[in-house]
């Protein structure tokens, strides 16, 4: 009973119980709009969307479910964004505990982390933070829905309230039969939309910090500098890199002026990162693009927040440690700090893990339908980074193909924070050690 009940698996188990309790909501005869009948793998694989903040469904969110049916689905991507925002914070803090006095000691001290006994207070500065984002960008959006685009008031406040929530959360959800396409030109949609994809991905450790030291950048912790940094990078590079494959393509970009080129290819760049809308048709992309969004959706965006992949830190850290081997140094070194061999290894292990469970989900997809491999490949990687864009497969998929992307929006969700967390606290100083030797490598 210990070792179920040990953190990292009361997480696992809390969203599979949201997931099952979801399922059977989704089930009843009002949650549907009675357009089709709502089966039992219907119910469950939108509830495993909602709870894991991915996006993908297998029917359209804003026809199909009924307004019953669409609250509970928003109120599932509600506790699985906010629930993991908390449980990985809360994890963070444990991984701490677990070191010991001295070294934790030192941990807090150089990287400024969140101290032991605010464990009451990260709940509750990540509910105020979510609450506000959210309420902010629910207004704007609702007034520009009824404005804008001619809604009446009570379409447009819900509307706004929805994709308000979806957004921050990095749920992907929408209740448009085209996601936000028909919004490709409006930045009063796209930005703000796009602002709260960012805020709510980037992670509540970083919020903590750069809130304590606002005005002394410089004494950031090393993981806020290398989540800002690589976030900017990724985002501008994304941005970049689409508007140079997309730019003449009659079926995205091609028709639009350079403004609008511009706002869609960031707002691509945006969602690609775990937030599932799109404003442009994925599926009349060029494979270039679909390359780049293989890149960007397995990456993810920062830790402990509502975003999902294997994390910008994971990515960078192990860039460091490619480019400390290249140099011939000794030491993995970013901002004047040197990151730990533990850090660096548990980095590796997520990352391959991560490669591993994509590889695995492809194979068994490919192995139930003759679809093309490049949007299986896109499926998969969209559904383990808990992303939502999709080429337009999801529905063809044979039940085989869309149990095993479940698996994966769970494992996607659940399984990089919980694998971190354990890889961290399960740390066993072993009484002997055998000789050293070097394998030939390359």
């Amino acid at each position: 009973m210990t070792k179920l009940l040990h953190p990292t698996r009361t997480v696992a188990l809390a969203f599979l119980l949201a997931i099952l309790v979801g399922t059977a909501l989704l089930m009843t005869p009002m949650a549907s709009s009675g357009v089709a009948p709502t089966t039992l793998l219907v119910a469950f694989f939108t509830a495993v969307s909602a709870v894991c903040v991915t996006g993908l469904v297998v029917v359209d969110t804003g026809t199909h479910w009924s307004f019953f049916g669409q609250f509970v689905i928003m109120l599932l991507f509600q506790i699985g964004g906010f629930g993991m925002m908390t449980a990985a914070t809360l994890l963070g803090l444990m991984v701490n505990r677990s070191l010991r006095l001295r070294s934790r000691l030192i941990a807090q001290v150089e990287t400024h982390s969140i101290g032991l006994g605010d464990v009451s207070g990260v709940a509750r500065m990540v509910l105020i933070v979510t609450l506000i984002a959210e309420l902010i960008l629910a207004v704007v959006l609702s007034a520009r829905f009824h404005w804008g685009h001619h809604m009446t008031w009570s379409e447009a406040l819900w509307h706004g309230v929805f994709h308000s929530v979806s957004a921050f959360n990095n749920a992907g959800f929408s209740l448009n039969e085209d996601s936000l396409m028909r919004f490709a030109t409006d930045a009063w949609i796209l930005l703000p939309i796009a602002t709260a994809i960012v805020v709510g991905g980037i992670g509540f450790p970083v919020f903590h910090d750069i809130r304590s030291r606002f005005r002394d950048p410089r004494h950031w912790s090393l993981h806020t500098k290398l989540t800002l940094s690589g976030t900017a990078v990724l985002l501008l590079g994304g941005t970049l890199v689409l508007l140079i494959f997309e730019w003449s393509n009659p079926q995205t970009l091609g028709p639009m002026d350079a403004s609008d080129k511009l706002l869609s290819s960031l707002f691509a760049s945006v969602s690609a990162r775990t937030a599932g809308f799109n404003s442009l048709d994925i599926g009349a992309m060029t494979h270039e693009s679909w390359a780049l969004h293989y890149f960007l959706m397995f990456i993810g965006g920062g830790s402990a927040g509502t975003a999902g992949g294997v994390k910008v830190g994971t990515f960078l850290i192990l860039a460091l440690l490619v480019y400390s081997e290249i140099r011939g140094r000794r030491d993995c070194e970013a901002f004047g700090r040197r990151i730990s061999t533990s850090a660096q290894r548990q980095a590796i292990t997520v990352l391959v893990l991560g490669a591993g469970m994509v590889v695995l989900g492809t194979l068994v997809i490919l192995r139930g339908t003759d679809l093309p491999t490049d949007q299986v490949i896109f499926e998969v990687i969209s559904a383990f980074g808990t992303v939502g864009l999709s080429t337009g497969i999801t529905a063809d998929l044979p039940p085989s193909g869309q149990m095993m992307l479940t698996v994966l929006m769970y494992v996607g969700r659940v399984g990089t924070i919980t694998l971190a967390a354990s890889l961290a606290m399960g740390h066993v100083r072993a009484a002997y050690r055998y000789p050293e030797e070097h394998p030939i490598v390359g």
